[in-house]
């Protein structure tokens, strides 16, 4: 059996109790954070909570090379830990077909998702979000501008009136510009991501949801470029570009970020 397991937004507490007891009942557990990390826990908060060894695995030990996961799963009971839902990344949806392929049971252990906190924390109905897209950092797709693969999915969802959950790139241990060298975690911020936003969207309205999921979540909405000169400290970090408001939504937006009325304009 190879279990998949979402480990929540935060840290080491925000498992499910079904995923904890997976954990317990597992022989080998595995782990990437090269996709999402949890801020307010480490490998050794997540070992020390579960009385167990984690094995972490970096990108290519995960899409490349995954036979010791599976060898493990097919001996006995392998567990895969990540942050947030485990299947939101198509790289673990690749790694249970791998799995199922090979004629190993897989299942599932569900967590929350940076997206259903953000549609939570803001008041912005979760039906009402169109595709999602994530922010690289510049030198990260070497285009001049935004790429298309954010700009085509903003475009899209605006002109259907869908908000657009933007997520902000993520880089684990890896430095391209000098690549002889590990390097340090990168985590892009909102207020860099609204400064490259801005220009080519009018400076639209936009909400930053910072450390989802921690005991102190921040929430704020204003024009881009308002928010391209503020910290909102530590990560992780999102952006919401919104679409057409429902009253209610205007409401939550005004009341729970502190968005200015005058950008709240109800359809």
């Amino acid at each position: 059996m190879l279990t998949f397991i979402g480990l929540g937004l935060y840290d080491e507490r925000s498992i499910t109790v079904e995923g904890r007891d997976a954990i317990a009942d597992a022989d080998r557990v595995f782990a990437e954070f090269y996709t999402s990390k949890l801020i307010g826990a480490d490998v050794t908060d997540l070992e020390a909570f579960h009385d167990t060894d984690i094995e972490v695995r970096d990108r290519a030990g995960v899409e490349q090379h995954p036979d010791d996961i599976l060898a493990a799963a097919e001996s006995g009971d392998a567990a895969f830990l990540t942050a947030g839902d485990t299947m939101i990344s198509t790289t673990h949806v690749d790694l249970r077909l791998r799995a199922e392929d090979r004629g190993i049971d897989t299942r599932v252990v569900h967590a929350p998702t940076a997206e259903s906190a953000a549609s939570g924390l803001t008041g912005l109905q979760n039906y009402r979000f169109g595709k999602a897209t994530t922010l690289p950092f510049e030198y990260a797709h070497g285009a001049d501008g935004l790429p298309a693969s954010v700009t085509d999915v903003l475009d899209d969802n605006r002109e259907r009136g869908l908000h657009t959950l933007v997520y902000l790139d993520i880089k684990v241990g890896w430095n391209p510009r000098k690549k002889d060298e590990a390097g340090e975690d990168e985590y892009m911020t909102a207020s860099h991501a609204a400064e490259l936003l801005a220009d080519g969207y009018d400076d639209v309205l936009a909400v930053v949801v910072a450390r989802a999921g921690s005991p102190d979540p921040l929430v704020e909405a204003d024009r881009l470029s308002e928010l391209a000169e503020r910290d909102f400290g530590d990560p992780l970090h999102l952006l919401v570009v919104p679409g057409d408001l429902h009253h209610i939504e205007a409401d939550a937006l005004e009341s729970l970020a502190d968005a200015p009325s005058d950008l709240l304009d109800v359809v």
